[in-house]
Parts: C-alpha cells; sequence; structure tokens
C-alpha cells in the first residue's frame, strides 16, 4: 500500500500537492486512521487470510513432502511383488496418497474392481480433505473488493452528504468521503489480489500431488490385475 501510494505522489503532479516521504509505519498508521468504519470488516479478512495461508501452506508442504516418500516406496515394494509390506507401509504412513493406495491394497484379494471402488472412495475423502480451507480463500478473494467497494458507496454518501448540508461544492468538503472511498477500493483490492494468488498456487499444488497419486494406483491397480491373472 505504501508503495502505491508512493507510486501516486510520483505520477500525479499536482502544484503545491508534493507527496510527504513516510515510513512504512506512519503509511499504514494513515491508512487505517483514514478508511473510515470499513477498517475492522477490512483488518478481519487480512488476519483470516493470513492465518489460512500459513495452515494450507503448512499441511501441503507436509502433505506432498510425504506423498513423494511413501509413493517412491510403495512402488519400489509392488515392483518385487511385495504387496504385504506395501499394505504394511502404507498404513504407516498418514498421508494421503498412503490412505488411498492402502484402502487398494486392503481389498487386492478381491477382484481389481472391488480395488477400484475403494480407492475411488477414499480418493474423494482425501482430496476434500486436501481442499479443506480453499474455500474461505476463494470467499475472501470475492468479498474483500466488495468491501472496498461498500467503502467507495459510504465514502460518496458522505462526500454528498457535506455538500448537502454546506448547501455548495468546496473541494474541502468532499476530500474526506472521497478519500475513504478509494483507500477502502485500494485496501479490498490490495487483500484480494495475493488471496487470490495463493489460492491457485494451492489448488495446482494439490492437483499435481493427485496427478502423481493417480501414476501410481494405476500401477498398482495394473500389478494386481496381472497377478490375478
Amino acid at each position: 500500500m505504501a508503495g502505491l501510494m508512493k507510486l501516486y505522489g510520483s505520477l500525479v503532479q499536482i502544484p503545491g500537492m508534493e507527496m510527504q516521504e513516510l515510513t512504512m509505519q506512519e503509511n499504514m498508521a494513515f491508512i487505517w486512521a483514514e478508511t473510515g468504519i470499513m477498517r475492522w470488516p477490512l483488518a478481519l479478512c487480512v488476519l483470516i487470510g493470513v492465518v489460512y495461508i500459513i495452515w494450507i501452506l503448512a499441511k501441503l508442504m507436509i502433505a506432498g513432502s510425504q506423498t513423494k516418500k511413501i509413493l517412491v516406496e510403495v512402488e519400489a515394494l509392488l515392483v518385487e511383488n511385495r504387496f504385504d509390506e506395501a499394505q504394511e507401509a502404507c498404513a504407516a504412513s498418514n498421508s494421503p496418497a498412503a490412505k488411498i493406495l492402502h484402502a487398494g491394497l486392503e481389498r487386492a484379494d478381491e477382484g481389481s474392481e472391488r480395488v477400484g471402488k475403494a480407492i475411488e472412495n477414499e480418493g474423494l475423502l482425501q482430496l476434500s480433505k486436501l481442499e479443506k480451507g480453499l474455500v474461505v480463500l476463494a470467499t475472501l478473494t470475492n468479498v474483500a473488493p466488495l468491501l472496498g467497494f461498500l467503502g467507495t458507496v459510504i465514502g460518496m454518501i458522505i462526500a454528498f452528504q457535506s455538500i448537502e448540508a454546506a448547501g455548495e461544492v468546496e473541494a474541502t468538503l468532499v476530500a474526506g468521503g472521497i478519500k475513504v472511498a478509494l483507500l477502502t477500493t485500494a485496501a479490498g483490492l490490495v487483500i484480494a489480489i495475493p488471496v487470490s494468488v495463493f489460492h491457485n498456487y494451492f489448488v495446482s499444488k494439490i492437483d499435481g500431488m493427485v496427478i502423481d497419486i493417480e501414476e501410481s494406483v494405476q500401477t498398482m491397480i495394473d500389478m494386481l490385475h496381472a497377478r490375478e491373472s
């Protein structure tokens, strides 16, 4: 936000209106003081976004590391037809991939159709766990700009009320309301943009994990089918 204000000051060259150099803390304090009543819901969006981004990032990093490890281990055991040891390795791991593969290996003696069904059911369950929290980020991506636009409307209402009360149009009368309108709109967009970036990154990360798991699952099913034959 401070960078945007400095950029604005350099682009908009109005005689007699030089941009005052402020520190980051002073800029943030200025924005907080001038945003009006919308500062509280916008601050809540920031808090929720930061908490969920950190939580999901940590969760996916752990799940990704565990997934790579268990997939390599299980594939090596399956190549050697050590199905019992592969099942034990999956049972000992807490990764989503291990739980999916374990669901299939548990029904290895019941036929490929039962194995596929078990994997499909467990896969849906694990995918829902991986995607948990993404709906919050998607909601923030939509809500933060809307709160900013709501602040814009409130700011314009304040500006027109000032004009109505004074009975004439003066720049100083409407400046406060317009300032609130612009700051809340900018704040909403500044919140929504990084949240949207992280949301899309998490979706792509989950998609990559799902592809790796599907490849290992298909390998396992092919080996089980060959074992039946």
